[in-house]
């Protein structure tokens, strides 16, 4: 049980900041220009000058969404198959255990693909090369959640979302 609320915990603050991010952009296309250029310059001040001024002119705003989107359908997909993992294992069935593990072990797969997919899109290195670094750590990632970084997750998807924001 202390498994599953480990991976709770870090889908909720992973998928918080996903999804600050994605109402940011969402946020953009309706309100008026003006005044999201001036907010997205303020916010990008303190360390995103650079990826800020190169977001405008690329493809960065559809790359972190799809990222965003992968990341935060695999990884619900992931805590839910654990918990079935773990409920199956302590009731001895694991023929139910071994087939939730494939599926939490498919999430991931399916998240380093999109992961792959989008650093191969990005035009701004930057994000190529952090799309690279959590593909990376989600490539670590496994059914066995004793495994799962948190703090270089969270490091990562921090990165991503200062990225994103810019």
């Amino acid at each position: 049980m202390r498994r599953l609320l480990a991976v709770t915990v870090l889908v909720a603050a992973l998928s918080a900041g996903a999804g600050c991010a994605t109402d940011r952009s969402g946020g953009e296309g309706p309100g008026t220009t003006g005044g999201s250029g001036s907010a997205a310059g303020t916010g990008g001040t303190p360390t995103g000058t650079p990826v800020g001024g190169g977001a405008s002119g690329d493809n960065t705003e559809q790359v972190c969404a799809a990222a965003q989107q992968a990341g935060t359908t695999a990884l619900q997909t992931y805590v839910a198959e654990v918990g079935q993992m773990i409920a199956a294992s302590g009731v001895g069935d694991s023929a139910t255990a071994e087939a939730a593990r494939k599926r939490a072990e498919a999430a991931l797969t399916g998240w380093r693909a999109a992961l792959r997919e989008q650093s191969a899109r990005a035009a701004d290195p930057q994000l190529k090369t952090l799309l690279t670094d959590i593909g990376t750590e989600v490539a670590a990632l496994g059914a066995d959640v004793e495994s799962i970084d948190e703090t270089e997750l969270d490091r990562l998807q921090q990165r991503l979302d200062q990225l994103c924001a810019g």
